[in-house]
């Protein structure tokens, strides 16, 4: 998934090895959402583009380390992965101007030229049973950009609110014991949403590390009698859960249509792709009736960014033609 870009940076000096936070502390950014190319044209290419540099961090703990030469997520990870000494594959998530599992700053398509980046890798692995007596668990699937599905919510009142082992921010790694690395997020709802009722499930989930790996065990949701299973550092945790199950959240067919549409439109006019943004535009759009209300409201919702009015008007035209309607 490209990543859009918003104003010019000041040079800074060209450098990706790690260096010493210079303020003694964390550095911060401006804006963790920013404007993508106002022109409407593609992006140029990777060779006549400036060179940019930004700052970086693991969200747990580490100096600050410099990240240039990146046009996409996965190419982001590989840098990130390099400046730290870590695999690629440990990094989870990236927020924007905050070391903590906040999903209103999760690093989408966009990122501000000022914006500093917060790496969260992967921590305890954690192995839940449930059993699922009604319809869903209360959960909102999202994804890195790179292959792992995440949550991204956890809907209040919900089974899953309820089993305090299950986190926002948890890589969401084997469903029943299938694979889901490098499934889509809306794929893994689904396959959530699709499970049997009154039935078991197991959940492999592996959560972000964090600065002191403390988890107390928990007797409430466990068999009488039973052990909660703590694993320390990197281990496993085993928690059998009973209880009931609420609404999932997962696109509508017309939503996966319609986000699909406007996320090509995303690489047309801006160079990026980033599904979670055509998937809010779509939801600002989806009951308007005309685009210049659809307009209005788009300014209103995303108003960091400044998108032209042709691709406006075609995203509407998409969004009306995915349910059907009248352009």
């Amino acid at each position: 998934m490209p990543l859009g870009l918003r104003k010019k940076k000041k040079k800074l000096r060209e450098s990706s090895n790690l260096v010493e936070d210079e303020d003694g502390g964390l550095a911060a950014g401006s804006s963790a959402t920013s404007a993508v190319r106002r022109t409407g044209l593609p992006a140029p290419p990777a060779n006549l583009r400036p060179k940019l540099v930004f700052h970086a961090q693991l969200a747990h703990g580490s100096p600050t380390g410099r990240i240039e030469g990146f046009s996409d997520v996965e190419e982001l990870y590989a840098k990130i992965a390099a400046a730290f000494n870590v695999n690629p594959s440990e990094i989870l998530f990236c927020t924007l101007n905050t070391h903590n599992v906040d999903m209103e700053r999760l690093l989408g398509g966009q990122i501000g030229l000022e914006d500093f980046i917060f790496a969260h890798v992967k921590g305890l692995k954690k192995e839940v049973e449930v059993f699922k007596s009604e319809d869903a668990l209360g959960l909102t699937i999202t994804d890195n950009g790179a292959g792992y599905a995440f949550i991204k919510r956890i809907k209040e009142g919900s089974l899953a609110d309820r089993i305090k082992v299950i986190c926002v921010g948890d890589h969401v790694e084997c469903i029943n014991q299938k694979n889901v690395v490098g499934v889509r997020h809306y794929e893994v709802a689904r396959m959530l949403k699709e499970l049997p009722q009154n039935q078991r499930l197991t959940l492999k989930l592996v959560e972000p590390m964090k600065a002191f790996e403390v988890l107390e065990p928990r007797s409430k949701g466990t068999k009488p009698g039973e052990e909660n299973k703590i694993g320390a550092g990197r281990g496993t945790l085993r928690l059998p859960v009973i209880d009931h199950a609420t609404e999932e959240e997962i696109p509508t067919e017309f939503e996966e249509k319609a986000a699909k549409k406007v996320d090509n439109l995303l690489e047309n006019y801006m160079g990026i792709r980033d599904f979670e943004l055509a998937t809010n535009m779509v939801e600002v759009g989806k009951d308007k009736r005309s685009p210049d209300e659809f307009a209005m409201a788009l300014d209103e919702a995303l108003g960091d960014l400044a998108f032209p009015d042709e691709f406006v008007f075609d995203v509407w035209g998409a969004i009306q033609d995915a349910k059907g309607g009248p352009f």
